[in-house]
């Protein structure tokens, strides 16, 4: 499951893909490595229209898998069985969204003989590490995220992106799932503007021939 990529570009990079209509992210860090629970660049169709934006990574927990009724949400970071009633009910035009990515991570399942952790990969489109996007789905919600050490309650906007089964790549990596991964602008207009019907046909993993693995990450004992 992915919970760490990285973004290594600048806003009119995103802009020559997608049409933006409103820009509320303020300046875009060169390069940022974004984490589970903490905000990140996000487009996403709003009454507005296209927005770019900052949202929290991680949507709302299903309430039967929450620890407590009273602990904070940390929140879910990938989606991949979209038919389930919870996630259903964002799959609509008006909660899809993609994000912006050049990289994401996966951790190996062998842990290193020495240090006995598991080494951390990096896969992109290539070397050069070039835009992508995450297909992804996002809501307004009100409500405590965080930790019961430093909750934050109130309004928030928060997204997740879809996963589906690891393509040639990524399955010795990591054998359960890889990011829905959109690289043309054709397949980015599909899912913020298609029928589901159409738009679910995106759910799907990249050519193994479109994917490497870019940097192994030592672990440290």
């Amino acid at each position: 499951m992915c919970n760490l990529y990285n973004l290594t570009t600048n806003q009119q990079a995103i802009r020559d893909v997608v049409s933006i209509t409103h820009d509320s992210l303020g300046n875009l860090e060169p390069s940022i490595d974004l984490y589970p629970d903490r905000p990140a660049p996000v487009v996403l169709n709003t009454a507005g229209g296209t927005t770019l934006a900052r949202l929290t990574w991680g949507m709302p927990t299903p309430v039967e898998h929450l620890k407590s009724p009273d602990a904070p949400d940390t929140g879910v970071t990938n989606v991949r069985n979209t038919h389930i009633a919870h996630w259903k009910q964002w799959i609509g035009v008006e909660h899809r969204c993609i994000v912006p990515a050049t990289a994401f991570s996966e951790y190996g399942e062998a842990p290193d003989p020495v240090t006995k952790r598991k080494p951390l990969f990096w896969f992109a489109l290539d070397r050069n590490q070039p835009l992508f996007f995450f297909a992804g789905i996002w809501t307004a919600w009100s409500g405590t995220r965080g930790s019961m050490k430093t909750p934050r309650a109130g309004e928030h906007q928060l997204f997740a992106f879809l996963t589906t089964r690891p393509n040639g790549i990524v399955a010795p990596i990591h054998k359960k799932a890889m990011p829905v991964i959109l690289t043309t602008q054709g397949e980015v207009e599909t899912w913020l503007t298609a029928d589901w019907k159409t738009a679910k046909a995106l759910q799907r993993p990249l050519p193994d021939d479109q994917l490497q693995i870019v940097e192994r990450e030592k672990v440290k004992a």
